[in-house]
């Protein structure tokens, strides 16, 4: 499967949040606090709902199920005017995507094995420190092997040692 490579632009998202790790995974808990509260925000740009994950510069140097990472439920809107109660803005910063049109279960991790250990390494490009993310459309299903997103990972070209 290879990707399509796009420049994002700047995005303006706003939703909720909660810190986790892969052995405390708290994503249906996120979800299940976000969904019901999706229509308070007044200014949405899209229908597309991001599930955007932030991780510490380190977190990729070696498998740890037990590091935390920041795990958004999120929409994007025209501005910043208005806020819902207990929600958080969040500005995606723009630059190098890689985007995988994935179809299948969410909880299928092979797609990201593939990525990370097949895919990246044997590409022109490196993993970038920015926020990865899925963008959820029309067509993604919850628990349906039908499902389609579309998965967003940072990228920049690799560093040429020597040169």
């Amino acid at each position: 499967m290879q990707p399509r490579i796009e420049t994002l632009k700047e995005k303006k998202l706003v939703g909720l949040s909660l810190k986790m790790s892969l052995a405390d995974n708290k994503t249906a808990e996120l979800w299940q606090s976000f969904m019901p509260r999706r229509k308070e925000i007044n200014n949405p740009q899209a229908t597309e709902i991001f599930s955007l994950q932030v991780y510490e510069p380190s977190y990729f140097d070696s498998f740890d199920p037990y590091k935390v990472f920041e795990k958004f439920a999120l929409v994007e809107v025209t501005d910043f005017e208005v806020i819902p109660h207990k929600m958080k803005k969040f500005t995606l910063p723009g630059g190098l995507y890689a985007v995988f049109d994935y179809k299948g279960l969410s909880t299928d991790t092979k797609i990201f094995e593939y990525i990370f250990s097949t895919w990246l390494p044997g590409s022109t490009y490196s993993l970038d420190n920015r926020p990865h993310f899925e963008i959820l459309g029309e067509k993604y299903a919850n628990n349906d092997p039908n499902s389609e997103e579309a998965i967003w990972i940072p990228i920049k070209y690799k560093e040429i040692v020597g040169a």
